[in-house]
């Protein structure tokens, strides 16, 4: 990772001495959760946690615009986990912009996927486990992109030096396992640890009304496996172990007038074993309700997994409802309410993420979570007393 930070760092040097400025914009804000149940687990904080954050970004071109860096730090402090009071570098990446190819290197993030309630082809970026359990956070990743447009499509080509590993909320910490994680004793099949370089292909192209990506990817699995054991103290942990794999992956998307039609698939060989999962459904949009500026989105997906009541994921067998309310107001109103069931374990979880602009710099959010589980079987069954309401103001700069 050193070395690859030269590239950037470099560029870094050379735009200072250029006569353009930078761009510096951002957001800073206070997070806090409350929950309503008590916490399940010794150790646990009570019913309420208070985080503050941020997120700067700096951004340079030159070269008539042909080359640019962008560097996204981010910074939390929790008040009662100090595993989720971290530092990341989200993104720290050069581009250099071509007439037909453009060329990426750094940290960067890449996002793959089009359903709404899980992302099985999004398998670049690791997920920053402590910022939340819905895998949308991501920690930057060490990567030289080269990306090609053709008339076929566009093929892009990844070398993903070094592997991030991914991060758990601490003892402390709410929504956990029952057993806190100990990534101190992180094993790996590759001899080469985290410093292993992942290789990954995508061809990604829009055809009328279609938009299909296909890709594969040769690396460290970005889903651990665990083993139960004992930190240094005696105390029993579960260990992360993350394996080799391989995965095939077909991402899809119609758009077909008032219809959006989504679907994810893929193939993996991981470890010890192979095995298919897929996620697809649609989302419809009423536009214009009952003569107002507002568009209402209803959204149905299912999730399965080969592997079924086998799968490390939640999401085996997992129906999903949705619906999603824009006002297209002054304030960009937003609302996204979703309800999934899974047929094999009979667990409920309700979720909603509401949001609203105050004024021209300030934006308030509002989420709440609501889990239903009473299977020890059911991965959700560990964080079966974390309901809780999330409260978020950030200043947008």
């Amino acid at each position: 990772m050193r070395n690859l930070l030269t590239i950037p760092l470099l560029f870094l040097s050379l735009a200072a001495a250029a006569e353009e400025p930078f761009e510096l914009s951002g957001r800073v804000g206070a997070e806090l959760r409350l929950f309503p149940h008590s916490a399940a687990y010794t150790g646990q904080y009570g019913s309420s946690n208070l985080s503050l954050f941020a997120e700067p970004e700096i951004y340079h071109e030159w070269n008539d615009g042909n080359d640019s860096l962008t560097f996204v730090p981010w910074l939390r402090v929790d008040q009662h986990d100090s595993s989720r009071s971290h530092a990341d570098i989200r993104e720290l990446i050069w581009t250099h912009v071509s007439d037909d190819w453009e060329i990426h290197a750094g940290i960067g993030k890449v996002f793959w996927g089009v359903t709404e309630f899980q992302h099985l082809v999004d398998v670049i970026n690791q997920s920053d486990g402590v910022e939340d359990i819905d895998s949308e956070d991501k920690l930057g990743q060490p990567m030289i992109n080269l990306s090609m447009v053709r008339d076929w499509g566009i093929l892009d080509l990844y070398l993903l030096p070094g592997f991030r590993e991914r991060t758990f909320p601490g003892s402390s910490g709410r929504l956990r396992t029952a057993l806190a994680v100990d990534t101190g004793q992180t094993g790996y099949e590759s001899s080469a640890g985290n410093r292993h370089t992942d290789i990954a292909l995508r061809w990604s192209h829009s055809l009328g009304d279609y938009d299909i990506g296909l890709h594969w990817f040769h690396g460290t699995n970005r889903d651990p496996g665990f083993s139960t054991g004992t930190d240094p103290g005696g105390n029993p942990v579960l260990i992360p172990f993350y394996y080799q794999m391989d995965q095939l992956g077909l991402d899809l998307q119609a758009t077909l007038e008032s219809w959006l039609w989504k679907f994810e698939m893929i193939w993996r060989d991981s470890g010890t074993s192979e095995h298919w999962a897929a996620q697809g459904g649609f989302e419809y949009t009423f536009v214009g309700v009952s003569d107002s500026s507002a568009d209402l989105g209803v959204l149905m997906e299912y999730g399965w997994d080969e592997r079924g009541t086998a799968a490390s994921s939640p999401m085996q067998n997992d129906l999903f409802f949705g619906a999603r309310l824009a006002l297209n107001d002054a304030a960009s109103s937003e609302l996204l309410a979703g309800f999934g069931y899974d047929f094999d374990y009979h667990t409920n979880v309700f979720q909603m993420e509401a949001s609203r602009r105050l004024g021209d710099a300030w934006k308030a959010s509002l989420d709440l979570r609501l889990i239903s589980s009473g299977n020890p079987g059911d991965t959700s069954y560990t964080i079966r007393d974390d309901d809780h309401i999330q409260l978020t103001l950030e200043r947008y700069f």
